[in-house]
């Protein structure tokens, strides 16, 4: 079993998302990687342990929802929805949960090439063990000090690194655990989101103090989504950047700001540089051909061969 750390069980790659503070993008992140993955043929779970905001849950039944009322075939993973306990105990609310979550693994980890967790913007029992579970790990991070300082503090008049705080503390931990259960290492990547689409000194001086800390934590900084109005405007239809995108499907003509989103998801999918399984990517090629030639008709030759 996964969680018991039995070596050779587990054929899932997991990827958790998490950040101790809330609206850094973490469910709009997880969202558009397990889609992103769908669509490269790959089997996919996706988890949420956010009991109690299940951003990420509710994203996911919007996207069923959209493809039931709209007709159009939207790629839905094999979701599992953590709910929180319901007594005054805190440790039997924390057995019901962590039995929720070994089942929903349990599950899944022997069917499907990846595991997408998304985790809650607040420390607590199941999150630390979703990050020391983690094979990646994605810590989208807005792009600005406030959220900064979950990561690392900085020198007010030079703005150098001066120490880690509470978070990469927990995630040093974590990755500590991993390596003496199974000898395994987590690649842990830093998302910049909500990036300004202008050059500014603050933009500048965050970029260097990723690159301070990263050398320290050992993560990669990667550039995220840009602070644009359509990744808010996705959320109710359950949509991505990566989806055909046109008028039936968007309720509206899209723009150029939706095929920019798409580029900053490509980019960022290159950049997390995911394990896909090739017989995954056989699988998408042969879909993708398969529905380019769907409405055409068939020639003689097809029909004698």
């Amino acid at each position: 079993m996964l969680l018991q750390g039995n070596p050779g069980s587990r054929s899932a790659h997991v990827l958790v998302l998490g950040n101790e503070k809330g609206g850094s993008g973490k469910s709009t992140t997880a969202i558009h990687v397990a889609v992103a993955l769908l669509k490269a043929g790959q089997q996919v779970a996706t988890i949420d342990l956010d009991c109690r905001q299940q951003s990420f849950t509710r994203y996911i039944e919007n996207r069923k929802a959209w493809a039931r009322r709209s007709g159009i075939d939207l790629e839905i993973p094999d979701h599992h929805c953590i709910e929180i306990g319901g007594t005054m105990q805190i440790g039997d609310n924390e057995l019901s949960e962590f039995a929720q979550f070994s089942a929903a693994v349990n599950a899944v980890e022997n069917t499907h090439d990846f595991i997408v967790i998304d985790t809650p913007g607040s420390d607590s029992y199941l999150m630390r063990l979703a990050h020391a579970m983690a094979d990646t790990l994605v810590t989208p991070l807005n792009d600005s000090f406030l959220d900064f300082d979950v990561l690392g503090t900085v020198d007010p008049t030079t703005y150098s690194v001066t120490g880690e705080s509470h978070y990469s503390t927990m995630v040093r931990e974590a990755r500590k655990q991993r390596r003496t259960l199974d000898g395994a290492s987590t690649d842990w990547i830093v998302v910049r989101n909500r990036l300004s689409m202008l050059g500014s000194r603050n933009k500048q001086l965050v970029a260097e103090g990723l690159d301070q800390l990263s050398f320290r934590l050992g993560f990669r900084p990667v550039d995220g989504f840009a602070e644009r109005v359509v990744y808010r405007e996705f959320f109710p239809r359950g949509l991505t950047a990566l989806d055909e995108l046109d008028e039936v499907t968007l309720g509206t003509r899209p723009n150029m700001a939706h095929v920019t989103a798409r580029e900053e998801v490509t980019n960022l999918l290159r950049d997390l540089r995911l394990p896909l399984d090739e017989r995954g990517r056989r699988r998408a090629a042969t879909k993708a051909e398969w529905f380019a030639h769907i409405d055409k008709p068939l020639e003689t030759h097809d029909l004698t061969a």
